[in-house]
């Protein structure tokens, strides 16, 4: 299962879940110590902001960040859960999450995958940078990007609420 949370309560879901895998994608100055239970190599950082667009002084999502998302999902092997984290649990880890099930469910439709998102999480805002490169990588031809469109903007929020996206 994919558990996607903020920072906050990175540890807490870890460990009410016994997740063997995190991912963290948060700003390249903050230290996101390996939780309790995970093993180092089972725990991929990705130093980027939470921007979409290029702003002096702060480092975009790029296409390797993508790239290494997905090998590194590719390779999980479902046995545990895995955790997907960013600072407020709303934008860089719900487009994380979208573009894992979506690489995981490769014949699934990336409209339901998006409804499925927006269901369980009534916050979330995925990055759409992240989202447009996983698209591309994916080979979906757009669709992820429509999709995700489609499920606007989410409730605001300071923080996210932790849950669980669905993989088909």
């Amino acid at each position: 299962m994919l558990h996607v949370c903020s920072l906050s309560k990175l540890n807490d879901t870890v460990s009410a879940t016994g997740a063997k895998s995190v991912v963290t994608l948060i700003n390249a100055e903050m230290d996101v110590p390996t939780p309790t239970g995970v093993q180092p190599e089972n725990h991929l950082f990705l130093a980027f902001n939470d921007i979409v667009e290029q702003v002096a002084g702060l480092t975009p999502p790029n296409e390797s960040h993508v790239e290494d998302l997905l090998t590194f999902v590719s390779a999980w092997d479902q046995e545990a859960p895995l955790v997907i984290h960013c600072w407020a649990g709303i934008s860089r880890s719900t487009a994380a999450a979208y573009a894992a099930a979506c690489a995981l469910s490769r014949e699934a439709d990336e409209y339901r995958l998006a409804y499925l998102l927006r269901e369980v999480s009534p916050s979330a805002t995925p990055n759409a940078r992240i989202v447009a490169m996983a698209d591309k990588l994916l080979g979906r031809d757009g669709r992820m990007i429509d999709a995700i469109r489609g499920i606007g903007r989410g409730a605001n929020a300071f923080e996210g609420t932790p849950f669980v996206m669905p993989i088909d």
